[in-house]
């Protein structure tokens, strides 16, 4: 009788180390690059992401736009297709996060269509291509050879449209042939920038943005506030030391943006998603160059 005790506590001890080990090898989201966040944030059950209704037309049709920190790219199409942009690049630090938001580029194109508008030119497409990715590449390839028969995007030709890059906004990624862009969005982000990079971090964000706005340019902008930094301050030590260290608080970002950075006017949005029951809380705010 003892010796089946002995085992049975045995047992027990060796699934509480394998649950152990198995809660250690959850995934940790450094920059925030949470895989499938947005069906964790808003849910399965509404049709678009509610902060798109805080966004106007005019400040994405037939303009060149960037997203920063895009995650799987679904905030991407989704103002490309909801507001015909000219072209829109999301840019995301995490590779894993790139090759999802590719894979949701390519079921939203085949959700609306039965073929590309002219095989041949999507298979010589540089938008996708251009960047040499490999799922971008693949994705050319299959979606030419998926096809049986003509039929015209709702909104455009999304490989003409929408591209995606792996690069890291604050240290080294800078666009080709210093390009400029209309329209700059920014949503859920400036915490990540804020506890890899702290207060210096915050502020090249902010300066870079502006450098790479037209004139006339707008700046879409979702801060975290200051008690999500505390709930998020210990996912690396780099976080926790920086944490500890920034003096800029999220209420203090409008009046850098605007007295420091130089933006000359900013509307705060969020009213237009108030009421929608999402994790999208935020304030939202448009700042114009």
């Amino acid at each position: 009788m003892e010796h089946h005790q002995r085992a049975r506590t045995g047992g027990e001890q060796q699934d509480t180390s394998a649950t152990t080990q198995k809660k250690k090898r959850k995934e940790v989201a450094l920059y925030g690059n949470y895989r499938n966040y947005y069906g964790y944030r808003i849910g399965q059950d509404l049709e678009e992401d509610p902060r798109l209704k805080a966004m106007k037309k005019e400040w994405f049709e037939d303009k060149d736009c960037l997203d920063i920190g895009c995650n799987s790219g679904v905030i991407t199409i989704a103002i490309a297709q909801k507001f015909s942009c000219r072209s829109i690049l999301g840019i995301d630090i995490d590779g894993a996060r790139v090759n999802d938001a590719y894979w949701t580029l390519r079921r939203k194109v085949k959700s609306i269509r039965t073929v590309p508008a002219g095989g041949d030119k999507l298979a010589e497409s540089n938008t996708v291509n251009c960047l040499k990715h490999p799922v971008a590449e693949s994705l050319n390839k299959r979606a030419k050879n998926d096809c049986t028969s003509p039929h015209h995007l709702q909104e455009g030709d999304f490989y003409d449209i929408v591209s995606f890059k792996k690069g890291d906004f604050i240290q080294n990624w800078h666009p080709r042939d210093n390009k400029s862009y209309d329209t700059i969005i920014c949503l859920s982000v400036s915490k990540w920038v804020h506890l890899n990079w702290g207060d210096e971090g915050l502020i090249t964000l902010f300066s870079k943005v502006w450098r790479l706005l037209s004139p006339g340019g707008v700046f879409i902008l979702e801060p975290q506030p200051w008690k999500s930094y505390y709930d998020n301050r210990l996912v690396s030590e780099t976080t926790r030391i920086n944490y500890q260290n920034i003096k800029i608080r999220p209420e203090d970002f409008q009046d850098i943006l605007l007295d420091k950075i130089g933006f000359r006017m900013v509307e705060d949005i969020t009213s237009s998603v108030s009421g929608c029951k999402t994790g999208f809380k935020r304030p939202i705010l448009a700042f114009w160059k």
